[in-house]
């Protein structure tokens, strides 16, 4: 089943470990949740005020302007 989920972030949150870093997926992207790969790299050009679903192959497509 298919879930529509509306996410803002565009940026992974850093947690710290002592010395070390664990970054958490927070544009929902990644395909090692709950770990970021990188994949809100794909968000930085999205434009304002548009809503966009993201595909398994990583295209993305305009569902609607808000």
């Amino acid at each position: 089943m298919a879930r529509l989920i509306e996410k803002k972030d565009q940026s992974p949150i850093e947690i710290k470990q002592g010395s070390k870093s664990v970054f958490i997926c927070a544009c929902g992207l990644s395909k090692n949740q709950p770990f970021c790969d990188g994949s809100h790299h794909k968000t930085k050009d999205e434009k304002k005020g548009v809503l966009y679903r993201y595909k398994e192959d990583g295209t993305r497509e305009e569902v609607k302007k808000t």
